[in-house]
């Protein structure tokens, strides 16, 4: 006895046996039931959903000799004669091999002729995607006006290909991929039927690596059990797959919870040698990192990641995926995928490694939240030389226990304080002593033998001459009248101290993209726009807060989050007046007078002018 493959022997034979296309089975059982049936039918989806199931059992519906009804008899001849694809009235056309319009010409002049033996003479078009155009041409009278005994059904992959006159003319039925857990129940049953010995999460594998396909979960089940000589077994399943199981997904999840890279690399070297499809290793992540964030959002409890890290994993997880196919090569790509996830990670845990200072000590850079809270403090510094302009503030990595003792209270814009109390700038190296002794008592700085102080008054000539030379078209900056709401001139404001800031890098792009929540000096609380969130770390919150304390002459508490940005942003407002002057530039040349003039004696145009 010939064996028969799963997917043959339990093609469904009526509705009822069909799963995962319910509102395609409540429509056409409908329409059966109540006798209002359409002359053309369209089944759409992938592969292996079931249209040319659902079409075979329509045929048998329209031609069972008990009637016309949702629930063929299964046992007549004519039931019995498509099962076993040997009805006469049923013609079914690959379209795939039978594309010429010779050949649509020829179905249509034998559909004039009443059917040998059943009511309707049923047409079933597979991939009629794949007509050629002057084939749908000569198709398109007769869809639109069959004789009274013909019906056609039509079955594609692709109904973009589909001319949009042939759609018009048809009954449309999109069929859904089928999901994986109604996959993993219905093999479940097929496999207790069959007395095969099977544990559950191999059928999770095959129901994933169908992707929506209930006839290839049927396929590579049959693989999985002559692979596993008659039973299957999870270990055989991803062996046969080349999948990654929930255990290696399990270890990268430690990994990263551990914070190291070290068993990262290995991990994936391990991944590599098994050839590995890394584009699946990044679906398993994805889809335990959902569970957890399901887990977490139904039942708020302490797990091995918080919420936040949970949903910045999964977005970095999502746009590796997409970047995967694009890399040199999918092994460093996924690799730079976690190092990213590790580099990061939410501040103030253990994934990030202690920074060690030229002294030898280590500490942890401030976590950043998009809370209000206390911010990085920064504080004056004596320099080690007098080359480094850098060197001559330094960063208190933690706030003082009287600060963060003190409540933080959340305020809208308009509860904001009123005005600036600090003092209008003075020059780097030239402030009193007195106030320099002020100064060093409210903010306890390092201490360092005398020989040291020396060069400091240098290094803030070098910072003063670096600014002024920056600002050499620019009117002095006086931030003793800023508002501290977000009005015009308090981001006018804005603008002119970020252009003056002497540093670079990342810390000033978070400056460029960012707006004034409050500037009541020493507190500065700046709201950065979510579409430049990843520039965010404790490291480059301390450069900007350096930053800050150089340009306003005081120390500066900062805070900054992550929101929505509506008014302009620094970057926003160099590029509008770069805009601006180009149209002004612009309107001034075409308005020349020598400048008409050579193009009226010469002929010619102005097809573009650039900026210099």
């Amino acid at each position: 006895m010939s064996y028969e493959v799963l997917a043959r022997k339990l093609r469904p034979s009526g509705f009822d046996a069909l799963v995962g296309q319910e509102h395609v089975v409540r429509a056409l059982s409908h329409a059966l039931d109540n006798g209002r049936l359409h002359h053309a039918y369209l089944f759409t989806g992938t592969r292996g959903v079931g249209k040319t199931t659902i079409a075979r059992i329509l045929a048998k519906s329209l031609n069972c000799e008990t009637g016309v009804s949702s629930s063929p008899c299964g046992e007549c001849s004519i039931c019995l004669e498509v099962k076993e694809n040997r009805f006469i009235d049923l013609i079914e056309v690959d379209a795939a091999s039978r594309t010429g319009v010779d050949d649509t010409r020829e179905l249509l002049e034998n559909a004039q002729y009443m059917p040998a033996r059943g009511r309707y003479k049923v047409y079933l078009i597979d991939e009629v995607h794949m007509l050629s155009m002057a084939s749908f041409n000569a198709l398109l009278k007769t869809l639109e006006e069959p004789p009274e005994h013909v019906k056609f059904l039509l079955a594609t992959t692709d109904p973009k290909k589909v001319p949009v006159t042939v759609l018009s003319r048809c009954l449309q039925f999109q069929l859904k991929n089928i999901s994986p857990q109604i996959i993993t129940e219905y093999i479940a049953g097929v496999l207790t039927t069959e007395e095969v010995v099977f544990e559950t999460p191999a059928i999770e594998v095959i129901a994933r690596s169908a992707e929506g396909s209930m006839r290839d979960a049927l396929s590579l089940t049959d693989q999985a059990i002559a692979f596993g000589q008659g039973k299957l077994l999870h270990d055989d399943v991803v062996t046969m797959l080349g999948v990654v199981g929930r255990d290696e997904v399990t270890a990268l999840l430690q990994a990263l919870s551990a914070g190291s890279a070290e068993q990262i690399l290995a991990l994936t070297a391990e991944l590599a040698e098994r050839n590995a499809d890394f584009a699946d290793v990044l679906k398993g992540l994805l889809e335990a990192l959902h569970g957890m964030a399901v887990d977490i959002a139904l039942k708020p409890q302490p797990g091995t990641f918080a919420a936040d890290e949970l949903q910045l994993y999964y977005q970095i997880a999502l746009v590796g995926l997409r970047d995967l196919p694009i890399v040199p090569d999918q092994r460093s790509g996924f690799e730079m995928t976690l190092l990213r996830m590790l580099a990061f990670a939410p501040q103030g845990d253990s994934k990030v490694p202690p920074r060690v200072n030229s002294e030898g000590d280590s500490s942890s850079p401030p976590m950043v939240t998009s809370e209000p809270a206390q911010g990085v403090k920064v504080e004056p510094k004596p320099a080690d030389n007098a080359n480094s302009a850098d060197d001559s503030v330094a960063v208190t990595p933690h706030a003082s226990a009287a600060a963060l003792e003190q409540p933080v209270a959340e305020k809208k814009t308009s509860e904001l304080a009123p005005q600036f109390e600090s003092k209008p700038r003075s020059k780097l190296g030239s402030e009193p002593e007195s106030e320099s002794a002020s100064a060093s008592e409210q903010v306890p700085g390092p201490v360092v033998p005398s020989s040291e102080k020396a060069p400091e008054k240098a290094v803030g000539k070098e910072v003063e001459e670096a600014a002024t030379d920056k600002q050499e078209s620019e009117q002095d900056i006086d931030k003793s009248d800023w508002p501290v709401t977000v009005t015009g001139d308090a981001l006018r404001h804005w603008h002119e101290l970020v252009h003056s800031l002497t540093i670079g890098g990342v810390a000033r792009m978070i400056a460029e993209h960012a707006v004034p929540l409050s500037f009541a000096l020493p507190n500065v609380a700046l709201l950065l726009s979510s579409q430049h969130d990843m520039l965010l770390s404790d490291a480059q919150v301390i450069n900007l807060g350096r930053g800050l304390s150089e340009a306003c002459d005081q120390t500066v508490n900062l805070t900054v989050e992550i929101g929505e940005v509506r008014e302009e942003t620094p970057a926003v407002y160099r590029a509008r007046l770069a805009h601006e002057r180009q149209i002004s530039a612009e309107q001034a040349l075409q308005a020349d007078e020598t400048v008409k003039s050579l193009l009226a004696d010469f002929g010619g145009s102005i097809d573009e002018i650039k900026p210099a």
